[in-house]
């Protein structure tokens, strides 16, 4: 087929190259503009642009493609279907309806569930034991329109927003690729997503990666797998900010009438309003992520003290 492929972080990659290792034309790329990155603040290129760029494709970075220039352009590719994949920009209906085939937009979520900009992050976050990769065609509505195809994936109670991230992306691009092959071979009829069941999984927020103890330790913990490993849950130590990346609930601790943030003892066992966790892994400002036996070797957090 001839494709439009829409993408910018490193989740579309995946399903940029399995579209190229599958035979189908690339007609052109479309992808967020560089944004400034780095203490230079130098303009840096979306992952999709420099993979694009190194295998010789067509990229286009508008910062509207709602302007009509761009649909105009868009048009004239003539593609059979435009593959959208966390793109990060809203498709007006008159690009929507280009493409004979439309517009396919890989989802990492069972929808209608966690529909948005963080599915990943919000699914770990709300203790869900699945999600999945949904290929939908595309509507003017967010995340609404009818699914073409589906895969699930378990959530184990290892898996962060970083390991669901790569496994997710990994489904996406097969199950893209499949997807495509069948309505190659003719048409696929579509099911319309459940009226029940809607949620939002809105952008994550700078001020929602700051623990709070004062929750069980589950949530807690939901929390900080949810966040990792990026932007990281944090809290402070002594007045030092420090990421948490990950932590196990210590079973059989009742902090009684220890506050919640109190460390219960030597080795980062921490107190929440029910039960306690032990914070295993961490990240201090402008250094890489440690252990918590290696960090504490040179950051000693002794019993009682209070995080923040």
């Amino acid at each position: 087929m001839r494709i439009a492929f829409m993408g910018t972080p490193d989740f579309a990659v995946p399903v940029l190259q399995a579209l190229i290792e599958a035979g189908h034309e690339i007609a052109a790329v479309y992808t967020q503009p560089p944004r400034a990155a780095g203490r230079g603040k130098k303009p840096k290129p979306s992952p999709v642009q420099r993979v694009a760029e190194a295998t010789g494709l067509d990229v286009h970075t508008p910062e509207r493609f709602r302007d009509a220039g761009v649909v105009e352009a868009f048009a004239a590719l003539q593609p059979d279907v435009a593959v959208v994949v966390a793109y990060g920009q809203i498709l007006p209906q008159s690009a929507l309806d280009v493409p004979r085939l439309g517009c396919l937009n890989a989802h990492a979520s069972l929808l209608p569930r966690w529909r948005g900009a963080a599915p990943i992050q919000r699914a770990i976050m709300a203790g869900d034991t699945a999600t999945g990769v949904c290929v939908m065609r595309m509507e003017a509505g967010l995340d609404t329109g009818p699914v073409l195809a589906e895969e699930r994936l378990a959530i184990h109670a290892h898996d962060t927003a970083g390991t669901l991230h790569d496994a997710l992306a990994a489904i996406s691009a097969r199950l893209m690729v499949a997807t495509l092959a069948r309505l190659d071979a003719g048409p696929v009829v579509p099911r319309p997503q459940a009226e029940a069941g809607v949620s939002y999984a809105a952008k994550i927020e700078k001020a929602e990666a700051r623990i709070d103890f004062v929750r069980p330790a589950g949530a807690v913990l939901a929390h900080i797998r949810g966040l990792s490993p990026f932007p990281g849950a944090w809290c402070t130590i002594g007045g030092e900010r420090v990421k948490v990346l990950m932590a196990e609930v210590v079973e059989g601790v009742t902090p009684g009438t220890t506050p919640p943030g109190t460390a219960l003892d030597d080795a980062l066992t921490i107190a929440c309003a029910e039960g306690a966790l032990r914070l295993t892994r961490l990240q201090r400002a402008a250094r890489t992520p440690q252990a918590a036996a290696e960090m504490l070797r040179g950051f000693p957090v002794a019993r009682g003290t209070t995080l923040g």
